[in-house]
């Protein structure tokens, strides 16, 4: 018999759930507070447990020279709407959500990248399940989130496996809605993303069918409003404040339970859990510079959505992005650091 979640395990917060993936969502922002001191500001959107908590864990806001306004939203789709109307000038968010922006023609540019495993993008299915190879999905159901990160790790998977998306019975739903229909045994898989996974795989839940390794880029982006861009002042408190991120995520790497257990309590999620997808997908970031492999990977993500016609037009994906915070970072193809966590 398979074990259940809690209730609250189900409830894990889509704040910072959708952070990675940057499904479809209407909500928007709740307020934030200030750091640091000066005549200048940076607003910078965030996600719940995200940029804020991990410069806080690292003692990366102390001595700030501007300010820093912190702004709250659920995912990267309405963080990328406040950074377009000139309301946010930088937020963070993962490798799906600036394309779609682009799509949309939003004023947005990607200025710095992190490259890390996709092993905790994954295809779950249930432990009892008879599929053990991807090419076994044909004719499945999977619940994905449309216009996700996993959206595409599961398009990818399936043309790995010599299959189209047409080929399984897709089921568009959010984490929340996914996560119910997949432990109940309504849906043989799930395309999903950490910490979901590490949630399933340390409840018993599921196992990895196949995950995005080798097959999605492993991206997640820092993305500024050109105007904050033009502006001197802005862009050197814009330049810092990307330094100090870098920096907190080298943090991470040497402080994985300490972070975890910031993490936990930000977010709400076991510590177990947490540490779990740390390992597997957090400490294994480095800070890479938005190049051109890095352009040409995103513009594959971009073209895969418009052939499915869930982008409306064209991408061109270079005219999103800026490389003057690029400095002496490696390339975009730098190997990531190992995962922790199988």
């Amino acid at each position: 018999m398979r074990r259940r979640l809690t209730p609250a395990a189900l409830l894990l917060p889509l704040a910072l759930l959708l952070t990675a993936c940057g499904g479809n969502s209407s909500a928007g922002t709740s307020g934030g507070g200030t750091d640091g001191r000066g005549p200048v500001t940076i607003s910078v959107g965030d996600q719940k447990g995200g940029s804020e908590a991990i410069l806080r864990a690292a003692g990366e806001l102390e001595d700030l020279d501007y300010r820093i306004k912190w702004s709250t939203f659920t995912s990267g789709p309405p963080l990328l709407e406040a950074v377009n109307a000139g309301a946010v000038d930088i937020g963070g968010v993962g490798n799906t959500p600036p394309v779609f922006a682009a799509g949309a023609g939003s004023k947005i540019k990607v200025v710095a990248a992190w490259h890390g495993t996709s092993k905790g993008d994954t295809i779950l299915v249930p432990d009892d399940s008879p599929l053990k190879r991807p090419e076994q999905l044909e004719g499945r159901s999977v619940a994905v989130a449309q216009g996700s990160s996993a959206h595409f790790q599961l398009v990818a998977s399936l043309k790995k496996a010599g299959l189209k998306l047409s080929d399984v019975r897709v089921k568009y739903l959010q984490p929340a809605d996914a996560l119910a229909a997949f432990t109940a045994g309504k849906v043989d898989a799930w395309a999903v993303w950490d910490p979901y996974t590490s949630q399933i795989l340390r409840g018993g839940q599921g196992r990895v069918l196949t995950d995005g390794d080798g097959v999605t880029n492993g991206h997640t982006f820092q993305v500024a409003a050109p105007a904050a861009l033009k502006d001197g002042k802005k862009a050197a408190a814009v330049e810092d404040y990307l330094e100090r991120l870098r920096r907190a995520y080298t943090w991470v790497r040497d402080h994985e339970e300490e972070w975890a257990k910031v993490w936990a309590k930000e977010t709400g999620l076991p510590e177990d859990v947490a540490l779990a997808a740390v390992k597997r997908t957090y400490t294994t970031r480095i800070a890479v510079a938005v190049d051109e492999p890095l352009i040409a990977s995103e513009q594959e993500i971009a073209d895969t959505f418009t052939a499915l016609k869930l982008i409306p037009r064209k991408v061109d994906f270079a005219e999103f992005t800026d490389t003057r915070f690029n400095g002496d970072l490696p390339p975009s193809t730098s190997a990531a650091l190992p995962s922790e966590t199988s």
